[in-house]
């Protein structure tokens, strides 16, 4: 059995300025956006060829900035609305409260996709193509924050089998051993997913595929990870013994293998 190393969640201390590592993972996240994002760009459909308007670094930094905005916008009304609907349904102010935490990813996605929309209706590019140069270069920065929920102590895992070897012990949650969910949710949705897809990114599938396969995969691999993840302690499980994160990735499978099938029937989609 192990011990969570409760690790301070504030890197560095300037005086009144506290640095917390899951800021410093938030950053990291955008870099590794930018250096894959980069990579991306040489490839024909962003480079020329495919593309009737050659992208531009400066674009990747737009898309960027657009979806940080989405991602903080959406993955804090997506929180509100998904887990705790009644409460700030009854105090709405606090809706701003971010400093008290609580944010969604699937609100953010929905976030995210609302900037790529903006992008690509402002910037007259095919949605479905700025969806499959961002859809790669996803994985990793989620892979980062589950990095930062393991060194917060968040977001820990159910009890787990006292002898199962990698069974922690996490602080506020009682002495029984946990799975570490943040570990196992950093494996399959970070690493696993990007390398999935950047492996089919590469092969140049049709336009849409990439952006549906990043559905499709993220969706399995969290509704798998859900089974060893605590659910929301306000929630609990719900129909089916299901978690709300579970639910929230129904639509997301069923939605990408829609896409991916109509990405491949559609006559006038290039490649990715």
């Amino acid at each position: 059995m192990l011990i969570h190393p409760q690790i301070d969640p504030v890197a560095l201390q300037l005086g009144p300025v506290a640095v917390h590592w899951y800021g410093i993972t938030y950053l990291v996240a955008f870099a590794l956006f930018l250096a894959l994002g980069r990579m991306r760009l040489r490839h024909p459909s962003f480079s020329s060829g495919q593309a009737q308007t050659p992208w531009t670094y400066r674009d990747l930094e737009d898309v960027l900035f657009l979806g940080v905005m989405g991602v903080v916008l959406g993955g804090r009304l997506g929180y509100c609305l998904f887990y705790k609907p009644l409460y700030y349904a009854q105090h709405p102010l606090e809706i701003l409260a971010v400093w008290q935490g609580g944010m969604s990813f699937h609100g953010g996605m929905l976030g995210v996709i609302a900037s790529m929309v903006w992008f690509a209706y402002s910037r007259r590019r095919p949605f479905w193509q700025v969806a499959d140069l961002v859809a790669p270069c996803v994985p990793t920065g989620l892979a980062s924050g589950r990095v930062g929920n393991f060194i917060n102590g968040e977001l820990w895992g159910r009890v787990a089998d006292p002898d199962l070897p990698w069974g922690m012990v996490f602080r506020g949650a009682g002495t029984a051993p946990r799975h570490p969910s943040q570990i196992y949710q950093f494996l399959l949705e970070g690493v696993l997913l990007f390398v999935l897809l950047w492996w089919y990114a590469s092969s140049g599938p049709r336009q849409g595929r990439v952006a549906a396969a990043f559905l499709f995969g993220y969706g399995v691999l969290r509704f798998t990870a859900e089974f060893f993840r605590e659910p929301d302690a306000h929630l609990g499980l719900l129909s089916l013994g299901m978690s709300m994160g579970q639910w929230l990735c129904v639509p997301m499978v069923l939605g990408g293998a829609a896409l991916w099938v109509w990405a491949g029937r559609n006559p006038v989609t290039g490649r990715a």
